[in-house]
């Protein structure tokens, strides 16, 4: 009874503030303090942390509910919360920037393969450097002659804007299934640029805060390649270092909590060291991220690889809504005019570079330029810079917060929202419709299995008649037959959808397994050490591919697609292996003859490459990543030579040559 009483106590003297400003958050029109320095104020601390983490839990639910990306509900709430007053919460800069920034940077850095990050580093790393310079200063120039500001606090702006955070729209690219290259490009350029952005609004804030008149661009350039080259050689150590560590270690919870040291001690390491934190947790979560999983085992990758998501979502989530607390509407509606200039600062300034800068990479689509222009989205990176200007700047560190907080309304809305269908429109989609035809078969004739045996449990009940169930039995189980071929029809003509489709049932099929595992052990069947030895094994399964599953079923599988083209490969001796590895990796299987020819008269080998009628694009891909040309110095014979004494002459050799046909009868005997 007393501890019933003392727990009573507790809620009322410790949770009732907490309702009590959720309801103030919500509905309210006061202004609430809220601060992130004194003892004293620390339960407003935890009521408002509290606060924020449900409100974020119940925007993730509602967003998947209406099926918006996640980051377009956060502004939406953000928004909402602005409505009810702004809540004066007092959080000095250094705080957001060591707390919020290294899960995003980290969590981003360690999810991305590095080689297919090396593959398209030439793009990332121009669209990164002076891609962002060039925004910055673009952007700075059209604020401060659109808007009276000076230049110095422009810049400030066109920096911390120049950011871009294309979660929702990778997010969105990999349900439609867009080129996988497309999002590798956004993806490492949003990574890079982030640090690139960070390390040029820091110089440039400096020197406005501190009053420096004579700041040269020679000397800016020295401080940017110091700053940011010291960084990415301190997270380079670190993440070597932390990596060989996990190597050693076989326990998922010392292991996930090297990771946080990790990414939070590279940040704080570099700072105090004068040079970019950003951009040592970078390099520092892509050493990670690519060598410390091979040392990782199966169930530690898995904890490591959630946590890091629920660390971003956390960061995500603290940073819009933060934002939405402190930023004032009537700010807003004050500087709407500054909002317009900023966002047609931000829309020229990428309208150029994407088109400027990526001139030379012919091997960009310009459909795919379209994208990576309206796909340049700002958000949680940007509005974490606005958050942490200091108070010294005065009205100008509101003013710059609101056309943040606008252009990122502008981006994540009015770009987030027509994502979809401008990349239908630019034919960059192409499975949604197969997919979707392929869901309505399926879910009518699972429908169709549920009704049939619910008749017929209603017939053993006796609410139905013998004689009833007798008539409607055959033809009902006809229909079910003739659903479930309309099924395996579709499947058989798209093998993506069948993939898909078995690695959905293998992941279910292994969780069942675990699930069986923990039922097991919780009814003394098996003890925990072996239990322990079970999951790790189930977790590995589920942490590889498709490919692991049990060869008979992949087999079953591969013999239902009906190949109705072929491809034929001449392909050079360097180039084979590679070429292979490849194209098995995406499914496809070759048969390899060995051949010779050319002008060189070399061995090569040819391909032959069956595969379903609208796969040639990505075969021909795959063949352009691996089979890459090269010049080659020969030396004429010397009657072939118009010199006295032969001479070497450059010969272009490599790539592959490719002719595809129509296969008129495919078996399998």
């Amino acid at each position: 009874m007393r501890t019933r009483n003392h727990t009573t106590s507790l809620l009322q003297h410790h949770w009732l503030p907490v309702i009590s400003l959720l309801i103030m958050l919500l509905t309210g029109c006061t202004t609430q303090s809220v601060s992130l320095g004194g003892d004293q104020e620390f339960i407003h601390v935890e009521e408002l942390i509290i606060i924020l983490l449900f409100v974020a839990a119940m925007v993730g639910i509602i967003a998947k509910r209406l099926r918006i990306p996640y980051t377009i509900g956060l502004v939406l709430m953000g928004l909402a919360l602005a409505f009810r007053g702004q809540v004066d919460v007092n959080i000095t800069p250094n705080i957001i920037l060591a707390i919020l920034v290294p899960p995003l940077v980290f969590e981003a850095a360690f999810h991305l393969n590095l080689t297919e990050l090396r593959r398209n580093f030439v793009h990332i790393l121009v669209l990164a450097i002076p891609g962002v310079l060039f925004t910055t200063f673009l952007v700075g120039w059209v604020v401060s002659r659109g808007t009276g500001l000076a230049l110095p606090l422009s810049l400030i702006f066109g920096a911390l804007i120049s950011a871009t955070d294309p979660i929702s729209v990778v997010a969105l690219f990999r349900s439609l299934g867009v080129p996988k290259r497309l999002q590798v490009l956004l993806e490492g350029e949003s990574l890079f640029n982030d640090g690139t952005a960070i390390v040029l609004f820091s110089i440039i804030l400096t020197s406005v805060v501190t009053g420096a008149q004579s700041y040269s661009i020679y000397g800016g350039f020295l401080d940017f390649l110091g700053i940011s080259g010291g960084g990415i050689i301190i997270g380079l150590i670190l993440g070597t270092v932390i990596s060989q560590m996990i190597s050693r270690v076989n326990d998922h919870l010392i292991e996930t909590a090297l990771t946080s040291v990790l990414a939070y001690g590279a940040y704080l390491i570099a700072e105090a060291a004068g040079v970019s934190g950003v951009l040592a947790v970078v390099a520092a979560g892509l050493v990670n991220g690519n060598i410390g999983p091979r040392g990782m085992s199966p169930t530690t990758r898995i904890v490591v690889f959630n946590f890091w998501e629920y660390a971003a979502f956390i960061a995500n989530s603290f940073v819009f809504l933060l934002i939405g607390l402190r930023i004032d509407l009537h700010l807003l509606a004050a500087n709407w005019q500054m909002i317009l200039w900023a966002i047609a600062g931000v829309l020229a300034a990428r309208a150029l570079t994407i088109y400027g800068l990526t001139w030379f990479g012919r091997d960009i689509p310009l459909r795919w330029r379209h994208v990576l222009f309206w796909g340049s989205l700002r958000g949680a990176i940007s509005l974490t810079l606005a958050l942490s200007l200091p108070e010294s700047l005065g009205i100008a560190s509101q003013q710059i917060q609101a056309m943040a907080f606008g252009v990122v309304i502008f981006t994540l809305i009015i770009q987030g929202f027509t994502m979809g269908p401008l990349a239908k429109f630019l034919k960059l989609i192409k499975l949604n419709e197969r997919k979707s035809e392929y869901e309505r078969r399926h879910a009518r004739a699972v429908a169709s299995q549920v009704a049939y045996h619910h008749l017929d449990k209603m017939r053993s009940q006796g609410l139905i008649s013998e004689h009833t169930w007798g008539i409607l039995a055959r033809p009902l189980r006809e229909h079910n037959h003739a659903l479930v071929d309309g099924v395996r029809e579709i499947m058989t003509s798209d093998p993506e959808l069948q993939n898909e489709a078995l690695e959905n049932a293998r992941i279910e099929y292994l969780r069942a397994q675990r699930n069986a595992f923990t039922d097991l052990l919780n009814d003394g069947v098996i003890s925990e050490a072996t239990y322990a030895q079970l999951i790790i094994e189930v977790d590995g399964a589920l942490a590889e591919d498709s490919s692991q599953w049990p060869a008979m079923v992949v087999q079953a599988a591969r013999s239902t697609v009906k190949i109705n083209r072929l491809i034929t490969a001449v392909v050079q001796e360097q180039d084979i292996d590679n070429a292979i590895n490849i194209l098995n990796k995406l499914g496809f299987y070759t048969t390899r003859l060995p051949s010779s020819g050319g002008f060189l008269g070399r061995r090569n080998a040819t391909l032959l490459i069956g595969l379903i009628q609208g796969q040639e694009e990505k075969v021909s891909h795959a063949l352009y990543q691996s089979c890459r040309s090269r010049v080659e110095y020969v030396t004429l014979p010397l009657e072939g030579s118009p010199m006295p004494l032969p001479t070497p002459t450059p010969i272009t050799v490599g790539g592959a040559t490719i002719f595809a046909f129509d296969v008129e009868r495919y078996e399998e005997i």
